[in-house]
C-alpha cells in the first residue's frame, strides 16, 4: 500500500533509485551489492539505534486470514477491492513484526524486493513517523519533515531520478 501514500504526503517524500541510470533490476552480486547498500545506507539514516516494524503485505481473494511467518504477527486486513462478486473482492492481509535495526538485517528481504519476488514491505519507526518502502528499482521514503526529507535528498542527490516528479 506504500504508493498509495506518495500523493498525499509528497512534501515529505523522495524517491531513490537503486541503481546507476535508473537501472530496474540488478543481474549480478556486484549490481545487488549496490542496491543492498543503498537501501541499507538510507535504513541507516532513518533507523539507527530504533526498532522497526517491518510490515509485509499478503493479498487473497477471501476475507480468512492466511497463515504467514512465526516471526510476524498478524496486523489487520483491509477490504481493497470490495466486488458484489465475493470472487472479485480483494483482500490485503498486514503482518508486522518488530526488530531492532541493525546494518544488513533485512537484506534477505530486500534482496527479494529487488528482484521482484516481494512487494509491498513497508519499513517504519515504531512510532510511523519514516517510513521507507522499498520496491523493485528504488525505494520510496517518507520524512517527519520537508527539511529532513530535503537534507536527505540533498545526500544522496546522484540517487536521484531526473524525471521531473521524481518518479
Amino acid at each position: 500500500m506504500g504508493y498509495k501514500l506518495r500523493d498525499p504526503y509528497r512534501d515529505v517524500w523522495v524517491r531513490f533509485h537503486s541503481l546507476p541510470e535508473s537501472k530496474r533490476y540488478p543481474e549480478d552480486e556486484g549490481e545487488f551489492d549496490i542496491v543492498l547498500g543503498r537501501y541499507n545506507t538510507v535504513l541507516d539514516e532513518l533507523f539507527a539505534g530504533e526498532d522497526v516494524y517491518v510490515v509485509t503485505p499478503v493479498w487473497t481473494a477471501e476475507a480468512k486470514v492466511p497463515p504467514f511467518q512465526p516471526e510476524a504477527g498478524y496486523w489487520q486486513s483491509l477490504l481493497v477491492n470490495d466486488d458484489p462478486d465475493p470472487e472479485f473482492r480483494t483482500y490485503c492481509h498486514l503482518f508486522a513484526a518488530r526488530r531492532p535495526w541493525q546494518h544488513g538485517c533485512l537484506d534477505g528481504p530486500l534482496r527479494d524486493i529487488a528482484d521482484d519476488r516481494v512487494a509491498g514491505v513497508l519499513i517504519t519507526d515504531t512510532q510511523v513517523r519514516r517510513i521507507h518502502h522499498p520496491y523493485d528499482g528504488g525505494a520510496d521514503v517518507f520524512l517527519a519533515t520537508p527539511g529532513e526529507r530535503d537534507r536527505m535528498r540533498q545526500r544522496h542527490a546522484d540517487w536521484l531520478s531526473s524525471h521531473p516528479l521524481g518518479l
